[in-house]
């Protein structure tokens, strides 16, 4: 089929990749315009239009998906369907272009964590399983019928990185295959079950400071949820450091306070209290310095027994 694809992100580049060798045919990319980020505002693209450049592809960085010029531009490709992959909420006059609709590649199992951040909330929550699922787009978000899924265990200390660097290699043989169903005309959409709903909104930085009085089990999982974006953080001396990898740990520190370190050295890097049980943190960054195995990051910082995180 004769296709239009939209995406923004790393996390979409597999998809299209896969895309590109299949039978079907990409009419043409459409990604957000570059955007001036971090503290020198340099100008910078989405991933998928830097891999669009790369391979000289039919490139549209647009802004207004309402604009008349630009949806005459699409209509004009006169493709048969939209597959997108992490890119913006698409308006009704847009999605409704294409004679087979537009199909969307979400990674969680829907109705499951219907939103902008399902990677980040299943471990969050910690979940033992996530996946990924293909359904009709429709006005409201993340709320259209399923048309396949593949399901998928969460691996023990697995962070948000690595589970959607994984699930985009998965999601990139998922959206083939929907295509290949489509085409073939022998699928039956699903409605998505109310009652199995949960939320997955977008994750704001205040979310990751740490409560040392909470478990350790639900720490470890807010902590594995953000990284590394936007990253769970506590305080020390005044100063923020960010926590990327960590592990709960039992049977110690029974008489300690929450966020007090129980252990500081080189081979098990920190050791603090939580409300029930303790963790061990194991990658980290001080504010200023550059992230490191905690191993080597208690050598040159002044962290010992009884130290109080948060």
């Amino acid at each position: 089929m004769r296709l239009v694809f939209m995406g923004n992100p790393q996390f979409a580049v597999p998809s299209l990749e896969k895309l590109l060798s299949s039978k079907h045919e990409v009419a043409a990319i459409v990604t957000s315009p570059d955007r001036p980020r971090g503290r020198g505002k340099k100008l910078c693209s989405p991933a998928v239009a830097e891999f669009a450049r790369q391979n000289e592809l039919n490139l549209i960085q647009q802004d207004d998906l309402k604009e008349p010029a630009f949806l005459e531009k699409i209509s004009n490709l006169a493709v048969a369907i939209f597959v997108v992959v992490a890119f913006r909420i698409l308006p009704v006059e847009l999605f409704s272009i294409p004679p087979r609709g537009a199909i969307n590649l979400h990674a969680s199992l829907l109705p499951r964590f219907r939103g902008a951040a399902p990677i980040q909330w299943a471990l969050i929550k910690g979940e033992k399983k996530t996946g990924l699922t293909t359904f009709l787009i429709e006005k409201k978000v993340d709320t259209g019928q399923v048309l396949l899924q593949q399901e998928t265990d969460i691996m023990p200390e697995e962070t948000a990185d690595e589970l959607s660097e994984r699930l985009s290699v998965i999601g990139a043989e998922l959206i083939v295959r929907t295509l290949d169903t489509i085409e073939s005309g022998d699928y039956q959409p699903l409605a998505q079950d109310p009652a199995l709903v949960s939320k997955a909104p977008k994750i704001k930085p205040e979310m990751g400071e740490i409560d040392w009085t909470k478990p350790a089990a639900e720490i470890v999982n807010l902590i594995h949820g953000l990284s590394s974006r936007p990253g769970a953080y506590t305080d020390f001396n005044g100063k923020r450091i960010k926590i990327f990898r960590a592990r709960k740990i039992t049977g110690e520190g029974s008489s300690n306070l929450p966020g007090e370190v129980i252990r500081a050295d080189t081979n098990c890097g920190l050791i603090v209290k939580a409300g029930t049980d303790s963790v061990q943190i194991r990658e980290i960054q001080m504010e200023g310095k550059r992230r490191l195995p905690c191993r080597d990051f208690v050598r040159g910082c002044p962290f010992e027994a009884g130290s109080r995180l948060g």
